[in-house]
């Protein structure tokens, strides 16, 4: 090994290890700062706008810029957070003596019990059921209310990282172009590479959140309606819970409207089950089968069932933020192979198609050609 070849080994080693460590020192703030990115790029014509009108001053127009942010989202947002907790208080202070004094009662199941599946065989285990059920519901509204000081730290938290975006948006806006360039010279990528990289990344970020934010205030909007005509409590709660659980695709509302509209059917209210089986499931979801789609998926090129599985699996790893994290990283992983095939497409085999052609549109064995002077025409 060369002297030269060994010190850039040790030159790489030293610039892995050293980032490796940057990295493991903020990872507490990367959140923060990878929401800055989105939001700085996403807001980066306002910003190109607003720097005109503002005569070339970049303070001015990335305070403009945090502004209208602000405007827009984080008060709009932290005012239906407070309607949401005390809808949910409401609900939680409501529901669990109702449940408790429905489940003390003697007959708390002789309306209903015609109506349970295999009641007879269920009937010698009926106390013990009561009595799980009742402490099930208590242990229930025992975490919520252990639930609430931890939200509170999570509120607390928000809003300390909210801080922290805001004030790493103002620099992003300004000195973001540098930065950005600076970090792709420093890949060993092509321009076109990059460019495409950047290009599906900024197309992919603006799909997933143009399309969870409508699709969310469309679902939730019209099941909020559902349960309000159905006559159930809290109505902004719930439609603004299954807004949130719209990012999960054609599931996501059902998993809060199913469960009522099997409540409302053991109650025998029949006209709330059909208001809420038309304004959820009829109208709401097939709302989510049309647009989402049309909002995601074409923008991002993906299939549906890839966009389902990143936003699943963003979730499950990332939490809540993983709905934009989710897609973006499986749009980079298409890109990142689709590079590979062009870069490498000399070294890869041609692959046929796996489609079967018709029998009568190609045939495999070539027609043999007709013996000399069949099939001419003879000369006049």
């Amino acid at each position: 090994m060369s002297p030269k070849t060994a010190q850039k080994i040790v030159l790489l080693l030293c610039v892995l290890g050293i980032s490796a460590l940057f990295l493991a020192m903020t990872r507490q703030f990367l959140m923060a700062i990878f929401m800055a990115g989105l939001f700085s790029a996403l807001t980066n014509p306002l910003y190109q706008r607003l720097l005109v009108r503002c005569r070339g001053r970049q303070t001015l127009a990335s305070l403009l810029t945090i502004m209208f942010v602000v405007c827009l989202i984080l008060i709009p947002f932290t005012g239906l957070i407070g309607v949401v907790v005390a809808q949910a208080i409401n609900v939680s202070q409501s529901v669990t003596p109702w449940v408790q004094s429905f489940l003390a009662q003697p007959t708390a199941f002789s309306d209903y019990q015609h109506r349970i599946p295999y009641y007879e065989q269920l009937l010698p285990y009926r106390d013990v059921i009561i009595q799980k059920l009742g402490m099930l519901v208590g242990n229930a509204s025992t975490l919520l209310i252990d639930s609430l000081s931890s939200v509170t730290k999570m509120t607390v938290n928000a809003a300390l990282m909210s801080i922290i975006m805001l004030y790493t948006m103002f620099y992003f806006l300004i000195d973001g172009h540098k930065l950005l360039d600076r970090i792709l010279y420093y890949l060993p990528l092509e321009d076109r590479d990059e460019q495409l990289l950047l290009q599906r990344f900024t197309s992919v970020t603006r799909a997933t959140i143009k399309g969870t934010l409508i699709i969310g205030i469309i679902q939730g909007s019209l099941c909020g309606l559902g349960f309000a005509l159905a006559g159930i409590q809290s109505p902004v709660f719930w439609g603004t819970l299954m807004a949130v659980l719209s990012i999960i695709p054609s599931v996501g509302t059902a998993i809060i409207w199913f469960p009522a509209l099997l409540i409302l059917l053991l109650l025998q209210d029949i006209t709330g089950a059909i208001i809420l089986g038309v304004t959820c499931g009829l109208i709401a979801g097939n709302a989510d089968n049309l647009i989402r789609p049309r909002l995601v998926g074409k923008d991002t090129k993906m299939h549906d069932l890839f966009v389902l599985f990143s936003t699943l699996g963003g979730i499950s790893m990332f939490g809540i933020i993983g709905i934009m994290i989710g897609p973006i990283l499986a749009a980079l992983f298409v890109t990142i192979w689709e590079i590979y095939g062009e870069s490498f497409q000399e070294f890869l085999p041609e692959v046929a198609s796996s489609r079967a052609k018709p029998a009568d549109d190609s045939p495999a064995v070539p027609p043999a050609k007709p013996p000399p002077g069949v099939g001419k025409k003879k000369k006049k």
